[in-house]
């Protein structure tokens, strides 16, 4: 639904529940999409979002409880009782409730562990034990298991019996007695062969799978790749242990976009959303960067020091060095963007490196010498004639534009080669972008500017 269609329903239903219509209120919310019931909840104030969440069927409860951000979980939490709790938690889906107590307070954790019966808190633990953003961390142990002696008939009949609690039924993975990954058949190839075809002979053998300690980002990668709807993870003997699925992927492909934009804009990346994180919080995420940013930007003050007195022979020289140092910071970001997406894509290598620069160097030579003819045409035009600064000479206009050629050159070679030696390295090559390439270029670009002067200019 749209922003206007939601604001008209929240506002119905705001309505019966100030009426107290319960009942009414009750039916409304059962016919709603769950994230929309939360999206709901999460308008109300503490007190009254508890009471519409307790008038919630059991099984709707849980999915809307598994959408609500911690704050509103943890509140909710606090004010059912050890019976309800213990309820919610056996209807959540394993990842859902791992997620939800990496985020919660030490005593919340507590109780929430003390509620679950044995078998879901040692399924749990278990969970938490995987490395943080591995695919055992995101994966979830509510999967279809099949044998591969049943038949068509024998297969619908488990999916009937078992898949009410699972997160999905469309894939299903066919297993050994030992729990080793066999084979993989979708429900399309079920309802397509005839009843007693056995399903050796039905199912894919080469099955697309993650370990236990894959990356979040490389389990990601393979739903990408091959149009998945569900990736088996398995454990070092090769048991599969749970599944990975494409709503799961979607939310990390969200934190690893946001982890990337954060780190392009020199920011520690957090945990938790903007809205949640105080303001102490997000000062020890941005200042160590500013800090060090700082401290690299004195260099240009040390080169423009040390040219003091030749720029006092041609003073018209200090005016375009922001345009300078901008151009040069700009062409090196858009090398670093483009590179630094399709490494994280797979697009991209550190064997293509060469490649890379190969074709970096070439767009540079078309907008370096773009950029510095209009720039050349603005200088005589605009700046002397227009502007009557008469200090803006042929000579002076052929030194920064020379020096705008350069500059684009060193910044796309710099710009595209930095993150895929950062990543080669083991090192994010999101870090590599702005600004700690605009405060390397800023540096780079003095000392072309002054370098090319002193040869053209003799200064």
């Amino acid at each position: 639904m749209d922003e206007q269609e939601a604001q008209e329903l929240y506002t119905e239903l705001k309505e019966l529940l100030e009426a107290r219509r319960m009942r009414d209120l009750r039916e409304r919310l059962s016919e709603m999409n769950e994230f929309d019931v939360a999206e709901f909840l999460t308008e109300l104030e503490p007190q009254p979002m508890a009471m519409v969440f307790r008038i919630l069927p059991k099984e709707q409860a849980a999915e809307v409880f598994a959408n609500l951000d911690v704050d509103a979980q943890e509140h909710i939490i606090n004010t059912v009782s050890d019976r309800e709790l213990g309820e919610i938690i056996e209807e959540l889906y394993v990842d859902d409730a791992v997620d939800m107590l990496e985020e919660l307070p030490a005593n919340v954790v507590k109780r929430v562990m003390r509620t679950a019966t044995s078998e879901t808190r040692d399924l749990i633990n278990q969970f938490l034990q995987y490395p943080e953003n591995s695919a055992g961390s995101i994966m979830t142990a509510e999967f279809v298991d099949l044998k591969k002696y049943m038949n068509v008939r024998e297969s619908f009949a488990r999916i009937r019996r078992i898949g009410a609690d699972k997160e999905t039924i469309y894939t299903c993975f066919v297993t050994s007695a030992d729990r080793h990954l066999e084979g993989v058949v979708t429900v399309k190839d079920l309802l397509l062969a005839k009843d007693e075809d056995i399903l050796e002979d039905i199912m894919d053998t080469n099955v697309i799978h993650a370990t236990t300690t894959d990356d979040q980002e490389e389990v990601s990668t393979l739903f990408s790749d091959y149009d998945l709807l569900a990736v088996p993870v398995v454990d070092r003997e090769g048991r599969l242990v749970g599944i990975v699925t494409v709503d799961d992927v979607i939310d990390v492909m969200e934190q690893e976009a946001t982890e990337d934009i954060e780190k392009m804009a020199g920011i520690t990346p957090s945990d938790k959303p903007y809205a949640r994180t105080g303001a102490i919080e997000i000062w020890k995420n941005r200042v160590p960067w500013l800090l060090f940013l700082m401290i690299g930007a004195t260099f240009t003050c040390i080169i423009i020091n040390n040219f003091e007195s030749a720029l006092a022979t041609q003073a018209v020289l200090i005016g375009y060095i922001p345009m300078l140092m901008g151009t040069g910071g700009n062409s090196g970001s858009q090398a670093s963007v483009a590179v630094i997406r399709n490494l994280s894509i797979g697009e991209l290598e550190f064997k293509d490196i060469f490649s890379v620069l190969w074709k970096e160097l070439r767009v540079a030579l078309l907008c370096g010498v773009t950029l510095a003819s209009a720039n050349f045409v603005k200088l005589l035009l605009v700046d002397r004639l227009l502007l009557h600064n008469l200090e803006v000479t042929i000579p002076v206009a052929a030194t920064i534009c020379v020096t705008i050629i350069f500059i684009v050159f060193v910044a796309k070679a710099i710009g595209c080669t930095l993150p895929m030696i950062a990543e080669k390295l083991g090192f994010d090559p999101a870090v590599m972008a702005n600004p700690l390439i605009t405060t390397i270029l800023d540096t780079l670009s003095l000392l072309i500017y002054f370098l090319v002067a002193r040869l053209m200019l003799g200064i």
